[in-house]
């Protein structure tokens, strides 16, 4: 129970601030093209690299703090960053068949999955 916490703490956080910096690019560059969306993608992905290699390293902390930063704030930041941290993990593997494969299919059937339930509703 206190995992969920934690994670429900975090995520609530993350996507707050999602929601600012998506607000603050818009504000700066314009919504013509998604760059909020963009911006925390690429900014969470670099802050999930950043968190789990100082925490296998240099700066150990609990599961409980792991969990907190990186399912719970950076989770509720962007989903994208686990997205990077798994395909990486793969690849760590060595197994970049399967990288390629999570890679181009989540991209490919998420944005199928968008399109077919928006479909749904429209039918």
């Amino acid at each position: 129970m206190k995992s969920v916490l934690l994670v429900a703490l975090g995520g609530g956080l993350g996507s707050a601030a999602r929601y600012l910096v998506v607000l603050g690019v818009g504000r700066w560059l314009g919504t013509g093209f998604p760059w909020g969306t963009l911006a925390v993608n690429l900014l969470g992905c670099f802050l999930m690299g950043l968190l789990t290699a100082l925490f296998a390293g240099p700066l150990p902390v609990s599961s409980d703090t792991r969990l907190f930063f990186t399912t719970g704030i950076l989770g509720g930041f962007t989903t994208f960053s686990a997205f990077g941290l798994d395909a990486s993990g793969l690849i760590d593997r060595g197994d970049s068949g399967a990288a390629l494969m999570y890679l181009a299919g989540s991209v490919a059937l998420g944005y199928a999955g968008v399109r077919v339930g928006a479909a749904v509703i429209r039918l």
